[in-house]
């Protein structure tokens, strides 16, 4: 694994490694087209604000992407369209989330809880995290979707044995990517469909927000952040 700072590795996780003693993990998962290096920058207000954390953060592998006429670029699974359609990469995404889960087993076999692990991902990123936070055996410390959605094919296999998950959600006004109402439609299906408790989720609107992130966004991640990691 590369560590901030030095050169990442092509194909391999990035690591921040944390400033005080490990009490927590964090895997940040990038969206669509993008390169895991590229976000450091950009949660450093985050990291700065969880000293004990530690954040890892995967690469996706390139693949054929339909919505780029078959061009390869990072991607965790085929997306056909943005807004994001019902079209459904069983066999991506099943690779993508073996991927995720590896690195939570491997956290726990070095010695961290599965509760003091937290998922949080970008559009793509975030769909791919909530897709394995909602149908691990571990039962995990929380999970972020910013800007996300969950696919309508997978929810078939989420059976949410803990209903008291914690969620954050955050999405832009101004989003048409992925639409301010994708956000709002998955987040009734966990309070509905999961039985997720009211309190337990937490979602943020920013308006004028587009298919990005924002400072105040930022600074509410880590504030959630803070309350799971206590």
């Amino acid at each position: 694994m590369a560590t901030a700072g030095g050169t990442p590795a092509r194909d391999g996780p990035l690591v921040i490694a944390p400033t005080a003693e490990h009490s927590g993990t964090v895997i940040f998962v990038h969206g669509l087209g993008q390169r895991n290096h590229s976000w450091v920058p950009v949660l450093q207000t985050v990291v700065d604000r969880l000293p004990g954390v530690k954040w890892i953060l995967p690469q996706a592998p390139e693949n054929p992407v339909t919505y780029n006429q078959g061009q390869r670029r990072p991607s965790w699974f085929d997306i056909v369209s943005l807004p994001p359609c019902n079209c459904f990469d069983e066999a991506g995404i099943a690779v993508s989330v073996a991927t995720i889960e590896n690195l939570v087993i491997s956290e726990v076999r070095g010695g961290m809880e599965s509760t003091r692990i937290v998922l949080v991902g970008f559009s793509q990123g975030g769909a791919l995290c909530l897709m394995t936070a909602l149908t691990t055996l571990h039962e995990l410390g929380g999970v972020a979707g910013l800007s996300s959605w969950i696919p309508q094919q997978s929810r078939q296999t989420m059976l949410q044995l803990e209903p008291s998950l914690p969620v954050f959600w955050a999405h832009g006004t101004a989003d048409t990517d992925v639409p301010h109402s994708y956000g709002e439609e998955a987040t009734t299906f966990l309070r509905d469909g999961l039985h997720i408790r009211e309190d337990s989720i937490d979602f943020k609107t920013y308006e004028g927000l587009d298919h990005s992130v924002n400072d105040a966004e930022l600074g509410d991640l880590a504030t959630w952040l803070s309350r799971i990691f206590g």
